[in-house]
């Protein structure tokens, strides 16, 4: 599996993530604000799915 994820798209992505699943534990937001596991998932693991699938890379030139 390699690497896709650069680290400005990183430190969003956990942000993002973080921030979704806190309001829908404190009830700001519904339940789907649980959909935040996906981006600190990809956040973390510096690998996007999506992003293999449509040929994109924020890596940079050696992601691997």
């Amino acid at each position: 599996m390699k690497t896709n994820v650069g680290s400005i798209d990183k430190i969003l992505r956990i942000g993002v993530g973080l921030v979704l699943i806190g309001l829908a534990v404190f009830h700001v937001i519904g339940w789907w604000g649980y959909i935040g596991i996906v981006p600190l998932l990809t956040g973390l693991f510096n690998f996007c799915p999506a992003y293999t699938l449509l040929g994109l890379n924020t890596k940079g030139k050696s992601a691997e």
